[in-house]
């Protein structure tokens, strides 16, 4: 068990809108609050990726020519250690812009950047509106019925292979391609989302999921009325009004 938390941000500078960055905020205060270090380090296009130095691997979303220089570098640069971190146990979180770099590749137009190869899932940019407003799926990560809610804008349509699982089922939105009902992906400890928010601020249980995968702990509950209070207002947000749910049925809500 590490006794601190090892975050490593990748492209921090460009792969941050919708203020992922938050996300960030949220795991140091989830571990400080428990006395659980936290240690936070930026890698970006003229650093290297130590894949026994960290614990979480997080990566947010990004403009199309940040995205794209991000993806060229990630797939020449990083792409072995970032495999081996994950094959040995290293959580790996990525939001949008991220996400869609987690699968084989990413057509937009006459170009297709290259993905990492991590989950089985092709991205393509397809003709019509952009994907955009609040969002409200189930999940079962964790083995308990849960909701997640954030934001969600992207022009990709992101398509899974057969037999690779979703992070969750979306009940309010989009999701990964607007038809399949799908949203995200999960496979391992990876997971990858369209959900801006940000995520974690939003959905406080999601930030103690990933602490608790990443160090192999259970973690003491905190008092969270105000982070379940951002949370429900989220999924409200989203139009699914809270006393039309069966709260006893959701593990987020009870």
């Amino acid at each position: 068990m590490s006794e601190r938390l090892r975050v490593v941000a990748l492209y921090p500078e460009l792969m941050n809108i919708y203020a992922d960055r938050g996300n960030l905020l949220m795991l140091e205060r989830r571990c400080r609050w428990r006395d659980i270090g936290f240690e936070l380090k930026a890698v970006s296009f003229d650093d290297r990726l130590a894949p026994g130095e960290c614990d979480l691997i997080y990566i947010g979303g990004g403009q199309d020519r940040d995205q794209a220089l991000c993806a060229r570098d990630l797939v020449q640069r990083k792409r072995d250690a970032l495999v081996e971190a994950v094959a040995g146990g290293c959580a790996l979180l990525a939001v949008c812009g991220g996400y869609q770099l987690l699968g084989r590749s990413y057509r937009v137009g006459d170009e297709t950047l290259p993905g990492l190869g991590l989950v089985g899932a092709e991205t393509v940019r397809e003709p019509g509106p952009r994907l955009i407003g609040n969002c409200v799926i189930e999940t079962t990560l964790g083995g308990e019925l849960r909701l997640l809610a954030g934001f969600e804008n992207h022009g990709g349509r992101t398509y899974l292979d057969p037999g690779v699982e979703p992070l969750g089922r979306v009940v309010r939105g989009h999701g990964n391609n607007g038809r399949d009902g799908g949203e995200g992906v999960v496979q391992g400890n990876v997971i990858g989302t369209y959900l801006h928010g940000p995520l974690l601020p939003k959905n406080a249980w999601l930030a103690d999921f990933l602490i608790e995968r990443a160090l192999g702990i259970a973690l003491a509950p905190l008092e969270d009325g105000l982070e379940q209070a951002a949370h429900e207002c989220a999924i409200e947000a989203a139009g699914l009004p809270l006393a039309r749910l069966d709260r006893a049925a959701y593990a987020d809500l009870r």
